[in-house]
């Protein structure tokens, strides 16, 4: 069991007595110097402690006053509800709605809430150009010619040494690089299903999913899905000998948002290891994370390579470069 750091403990002590309303919205926190002298910890101890409750809204600086607790620390918004899935045999296409989403894409004067893609502000587009420029003059053949199928060895090696929430499971041999994270999805859904099979999904889910299903004669089966626990594991279990397929996001899901708790994510792996279904996991949002430790993805507890792990730059680089990955098992 992983120990717990000393400015965790420290933060998680101020977050209960937020939580518990000892500490009420625009009380002042001990300076840094009186908090280090009360916990007896390093002043870089407190400074950890203060930044992780910042990064999850509890807390807020003010500048030449110190630390206080902030107007969004108490604030408690009612979770969406459950859907409730209702039988209809009428057929109804998206795609009206679907093309009015990425026609807005050029539109500057539109803030774009439609898609996840990061704003243009967040990006250090000097670098990144500078970067590409490098990584061109580099190559003996200005990157012109033909890469392996799998991908650019380079690349994979360099995706596997990143992805250490894996701790080492994978390596640039169990990687293939793709047009994005919809393309490792669509060739995932490709490798495992044929035209007419269903395929387990959340409701609601990201529409780009709903799309590549359409595109290959799939049938969705939606499974209920809860607002911080993800989709509901036991209606899961009632249609798995149905599916040829499940694809979920667990990690910071699009659109609940939830983050699907490890025991739940242990639970899911273990039933399609059971039933023999093959989960197609788009852990794209995962690396957008607050606090100490990125979210392990399913894939992590995948011990018979059922589970395909996709993931892409478009949410923590840049979504044009349309570079993603998949380690199919």
């Amino acid at each position: 069991m992983k120990t717990e750091a000393l400015y965790q403990k420290i933060a998680r002590t101020i977050a209960e007595q937020i939580q518990s309303e000892t500490l009420q919205q625009g009380d002042k926190l001990p300076s840094i110097r009186s908090a280090q002298k009360l916990y007896n910890v390093s002043i870089n101890t407190v400074k950890l402690a203060y930044l992780e409750l910042e990064s999850h809204s509890l807390i807020e600086p003010r500048p030449k006053s110190g630390y206080f607790v902030s107007q969004t620390s108490q604030r408690k918004l009612a979770l969406p509800s459950v859907t409730r899935i209702k039988a209809t045999e009428k057929k109804e296409t998206a795609q009206d709605l679907v093309d009015k989403v990425f026609g807005t894409i050029a539109n500057e004067d539109v803030t774009q809430f439609a898609l996840g893609i990061p704003g243009k502000n967040f990006l250090p587009l000097a670098k990144l150009n500078k970067a590409i420029i490098k990584a061109v003059k580099d190559r003996d053949d200005s990157a012109t010619s033909y890469e392996p199928v799998q991908g650019s060895e380079h690349l994979r090696r360099e995706i596997a040494k990143w992805a250490l929430v894996l701790e080492g499971k994978i390596t640039e041999e169990d990687l293939v690089i793709t047009s994005g994270a919809i393309n490792a999805i669509y060739n995932g859904l490709m490798a495992v299903t044929k035209p007419d099979d269903a395929v387990a999904i959340e409701t609601p889910a990201y529409f780009g999913v709903l799309r590549a299903i359409q595109l290959l004669g799939l049938r969705a089966i939606e499974v209920p899905t809860h607002p911080v626990l993800g989709v509901d594991l036991d209606a899961l279990k009632e249609i798995l000998p149905q599916v040829a397929a499940c694809c979920f996001v667990t990690n910071f899901n699009n659109p609940m948002g939830f983050q699907m708790p490890d025991e739940n994510k242990k639970e899911l792996v273990r039933l399609i290891t059971h039933y023999n279904v093959p989960l197609i996991e788009d852990d794209i949002y995962g690396n957008l994370f607050f606090g100490a430790e990125r979210p392990k993805p399913c894939k992590y507890y995948d011990e018979a390579g059922l589970v395909m792990w996709c993931g892409s730059v478009s949410k923590s680089m840049a979504p044009g470069y349309r570079v993603g990955w998949v380690a199919p098992g």
